[in-house]
């Protein structure tokens, strides 16, 4: 009886956990299109989508986020540029190529790069690569190239983690099937087992993206918070995430609910690319 208890009683925990996660999401729903819609609904979804131009203070004001939006799509195509390639890489030598001595050593400082808070990449930034940028490729070195380095290299703990995982996932039979065969280590890893390992691999991507596209603090830091068109990949930008947080604190009326509406556009971000993935993700199986 005392084990049918328990049993019964971890059911009870894990439904309300279960409930908990599925209500907290349908509230954050609620919560972001009952914010949002009204304000473009009162800018119009073509001058807010589309809109080159966002000044609040004017008279009359002016609600454009395809600046923003160009930002964080710019930015994410180069975090993804750098990261991907370095982050699989990595994850396929420490799997199958990382001597043990090495291992205990590199892995942890994965690990720890996970933890490290976002201001402190930011800082990071704004310090070392900034001054960086501006002295090898000119400008000021707050821009495009800076905010994705940045971004590409906060993205390395998600996919060398994840990616690690699924090749490590992969049966032993398929490598030793491939050596029976004559090919050589570097190719068993290489073309059979990272191609076995190709779902968990692309999902770690589609995390990787998730983390770029939605990261505040560091990229406020860098990218240079110029609320206009971008021109270039050494000229400052300004993210979604960005002008929300800069401005959030003082807004108020439709421009309170434009930045809600703001939000609104990047969670549908956020949702096609989850989308994506997972029909990817069954054309691959």
């Amino acid at each position: 009886m005392k084990k049918n208890f328990l049993e019964k009683l971890m059911e009870i925990i894990f439904f309300i956990s279960a409930t908990a996660s599925i209500l907290s999401v349908i509230l954050i729903c609620i919560f972001m299109f009952a914010g949002g819609i009204p304000a473009i609904k009162e800018i119009g979804i073509v001058n807010f989508l589309l809109g080159k131009k966002w000044s609040p203070s004017n008279i009359p004001p002016s609600f454009g986020i395809l600046p923003m939006i160009l930002g964080s799509i710019y930015v994410t195509i180069g975090a993804i540029i750098i990261g991907v390639p370095i982050g699989v890489l990595t994850a396929v030598f420490l799997s199958k190529f990382c001597p043990r001595k090495i291992y205990k050593y590199v892995k942890p400082a994965v690990n720890l790069m996970a933890g490290i808070p976002s201001i402190v990449y930011g800082f990071f930034g704004m310090v070392v690569l900034v001054p960086f940028i501006s002295n090898v490729f000119g400008g000021n070195g707050n821009s495009i190239l800076t905010a994705s380095v940045l971004l590409g290299t906060m993205i390395l703990p998600t996919i060398i983690g994840l990616s690690e995982s699924a090749i490590n996932s992969v049966p032993d039979s398929y490598y030793e099937g491939a050596i029976a065969l004559g090919t050589s280590h570097e190719t068993a890893v290489m073309f059979t087992v990272v191609p076995a390992a190709k779902s968990g691999i692309f999902a770690s991507i589609v995390l990787g993206i998730g983390r770029a596209i939605g990261e505040t603090m560091a990229v406020v830091m860098v990218a240079g918070n110029q609320a206009r068109m971008p021109k270039g990949i050494l000229k400052g930008i300004r993210t979604l995430t960005a002008n929300i947080v800069m401005e959030m604190g003082y807004a108020a009326d439709l421009h309170r609910e434009a930045l809600i509406a703001t939000g609104v556009v990047l969670f549908i971000f956020i949702l096609l690319i989850n989308g994506i993935f997972v029909i990817l993700k069954r054309r691959m199986n």
